[in-house]
Formats: structure tokens, sequence, C-alpha cells
């Protein structure tokens, strides 16, 4: 092993791990001011009075301006740069979570939430671009982990903290305190985020670290179209248009769904939902050690993956039955092992990604994704609100949570039956 790899690995320095604590900081904030809305919903419902199908516009709403949000902030991340770039969505965010507190009707509420989801799109973009700049290749995957684990936390702290501000100071309040504490990160972000290169805190060894493996730029630009006549993108295209709706349904019905069929209030959510959110932390890390363990073993690619989706496409199965229980605690378990099977999907299929297409396509690849996933995501927001409005029951929309991983996973399969990575020229666009 080379001086550089190992002797000096105790003097490099720890800097880098600084700046994945505060995209881990941002991403938590990210994720409790967008469960606000769900964890209130019943609250909300009755004092400004929407209906079903007028939640369902309020979800969509977010998630339209997501979608745009994800290519606007990418493009400007780019251009300015990451210190600036996400200093600005943290504060349009902010901002657009604490205008929650002045709306009182259902369309101020679909602006707001407009606005919320346009700016908290620029989380992701901005978090995975300071990676690249901060990590070395062969620890980037950890420190995305790391950070992406924010997700998980925010929706655990929600639940505490958000019951307490309003039961306390009412539900503006909650709006405006979680709003607000971005602003404290943001001081943090100033005082100790910039470029390795130009931050005095960083040592020389640290930096060389840092900089070990940069390549040189790839050549050639790959265009949307040439993208979609790979099958590779169409089989990511398939399993993330089938997924993200599902777990879209869990953040934004979820709360409203235990209020209705377990009639509780607002003080009790707090339990199921910590629960249900641990349980994803198990899922995403368990079922992707679980893939990475097969093809430690020799596996190839196409059966680790595919057999590690296959399991976690079967664990969801069960949740159908969460929508006629009368059983809090046995809802809320099949509940949390379908969510945490998502979240092994999931790590499963961004790390498919990478398997198949080359660093300069990734990218695109994953925003081709993300646009249609939120399209489909629009679609069962809006059903949703069609369904629960005209039937009052959930167990259609358990049923579709319960088969479109496998619905997916057979798809992908016929797409795609041998995984082999996307055959791109040098110089194509």
């Amino acid at each position: 092993m080379s001086d550089e790899n190992h002797p000096r690995h105790g003097r490099i320095g720890r800097y880098r791990w600084l700046v994945c604590a505060l995209l881990f900081f941002a991403t938590t904030i990210n994720y409790m001011d967008r469960q606000v809305l769900s964890i209130l919903a019943p609250v909300l419902q009755k004092d400004i009075g929407w209906n079903e199908q007028q939640y369902a516009h309020i979800v969509t709403a977010f998630q339209a301006a997501y979608a745009i949000g994800m290519l606007a902030f990418g493009r400007v991340v780019d251009v300015i740069g990451t210190r600036h770039g996400y200093a600005i969505c943290l504060v349009l965010w902010s901002l657009a979570a604490m205008a929650h507190a002045a709306v009182r009707s259902v369309f101020g509420f679909g602006v707001a939430r407009f606005a919320l989801g346009f700016s908290e799109a620029g989380n992701f973009p901005a978090a995975i671009k300071a990676v690249t700049e901060w990590f070395p290749k062969r620890e980037r995957a950890l420190a995305t982990g790391l950070f992406n684990s924010g997700t998980n936390v925010g929706a655990i702290l929600a639940p505490l903290v958000v019951p307490w501000l309003t039961l306390h100071y009412g539900w503006q309040a909650s709006f405006l305190v979680l709003g607000a504490t971005g602003f404290v990160w943001l001081v943090f972000w100033y005082a100790f985020y910039d470029a390795p290169d130009c931050s005095r805190r960083v040592t020389p060894e640290e930096l060389a670290h840092i900089l070990s493996d940069a390549e040189k730029p790839s050549a050639g630009h790959v265009s949307w179209f040439r993208l979609l006549g790979f099958r590779q993108t169409w089989f990511y295209i398939v399993a993330y248009s089938f997924s993200a709706p599902v777990w879209w349904f869990y953040l934004y019905w979820l709360p409203k769904f235990l209020h209705h069929q377990h009639r509780l209030d607002l003080g009790g959510l707090g339990p199921p939902l910590i629960v249900i959110y641990s349980m994803t932390c198990v899922g995403a890390v368990g079922v992707g050690w679980f893939s990475g363990f097969l093809l430690r073993r020799g596996w190839s690619v196409n059966a680790a993956r595919k057999t590690a989706m296959l399991l976690c496409a079967l664990a969801v199965v069960p949740v159908v039955f969460a929508a006629n229980t009368s059983q809090l605690w046995l809802a809320t378990l099949l509940i949390g092992l379908a969510m945490a099977a998502h979240q092994g999907w999931a790590s499963n299929l961004f790390s498919l990604v990478g398997d198949l297409f080359p660093k300069r396509a990734v990218a695109s690849v994953v925003g081709l994704g993300g646009m249609i996933g939120a399209v489909t995501s629009m679609a069962l927001a809006e059903s949703a609100g069609f369904i629960l409005q005209t039937t009052g029951s959930y167990w259609p929309l358990f049923a579709i949570a319960a088969s479109a991983y496998l619905v997916a996973l057979a798809i992908m399969h016929a797409v795609l039956p041998d995984m082999k990575p996307a055959e791109f020229q040098d110089g194509e666009s």
C-alpha cells in the first residue's frame, strides 16, 4: 500500500467530515420543513376547511415545483458555485416555510407549497456537488450516505417538535420556528464552508487527499435524446416512476391515515411516526449492505441488485393489510416495513445508475427519471385526493403501494434482462 493511502492517513486531517456534517444538518432541516404540513394536515383541515381533493392539489403544487427546481437549481449551483448556490436555495426555502404561517386559504397554501417545493429542490444538487468537491471517489458513497440520512432524521424529529409547538403556541409557530432554523445553519455554512483549495482550515495533506484521484473532464456531452435511446435509461425511469409516487404518498398521507383510521390526535402521532422512520434507516443501510455482500461473494451486478430489489418488492406487499386493521401497532409495523423496503430499493436503484452509465451521464439520467417520477407522483396525489373524497377508503391506495414494486421489477427485467453498461463513444452528443 502506498504511503499516501496508509501511513499518512492519520495525518491528512478531517475537515471534510465537518463539511459533511453541514450537509447532514441542511438535509435534516429540509425534510423537517416539508414534513410540517403532513403532520398538521388534520388540524389544518379543520382550521382552513379544505377537502381531500383540495389537499391533493396542495401536494401536487409542491411536487410540480420540486421537479422544476431540481433542474433550475442544478444549473444555478453549477454557475455560481456551491457556497452561494446552497445559501440562496436555503434562504428561499426558509422564507417559503415561514410564509405558511401567514396563509389562511387553500389557494394560499398551494402558493406557499409551490414556493417551498421549488426552493427545497436545490438541496440535493448542492449537497451532491459539495461531496464531489470535498471527497475523493472512494469516500463519496459514505459521505453521501451520511448526509442523506438527514432525510430520515428530519422525518423523525418533525413528529417530536411540531406537535409540541402547535399544542403550546399554535400551528403557525411550527412553520415559523422550523423555517427560521435554516438561518441558524446559514451562519455556520458561511463560517466554515468554502471550496477546498480556498479554505484556510484545510491542511496541504488533506487537500492532496481530496484531490488524489481528480479526473480530467470527460470529453463529449450526452444529449437527452441520446440517453432516451438506451434501454438502461428506461430501466431507471421505470424503477423510479413506479416507486417515487408511493414514497410521496407516505410522506403526505400517513399522518392523515393514522388520524382517520386510528383516531390519533396531534399529540398521538409522534410515537408511530418515529417508529416508522426509524425502520426506514435500517432498510436503507441494511439492503444496501446486502447487495454489496452479494457482490463481494462473486454475484454479478445484475443478480445482486435485482435480488436485493426483489426482496424489497416482496417486503412491501403486506402493507395492503394496513388499510383495514384496527390495531395501531400492527399497521405501524406493516407501514414501517414497506417504507424500509422502499429505502432499500432506492439505495440499490441509485447505485445502479453508476453501474450502468459513465460519470458524465449520471446526473442527466437521474434528472430524466426525477422529472418523470414527479409527473407520476402528481398523478397519484390527485388520484389519492379523488379516491379519498369519493370513497373515504385508503385500501385502494395501499393496494397500489403494495403492488407497484413487483410490477416495476417485472417491467425492468423485460426492458433489461442482463444489466450491461450503456456504451458511449467519446465526443458523442
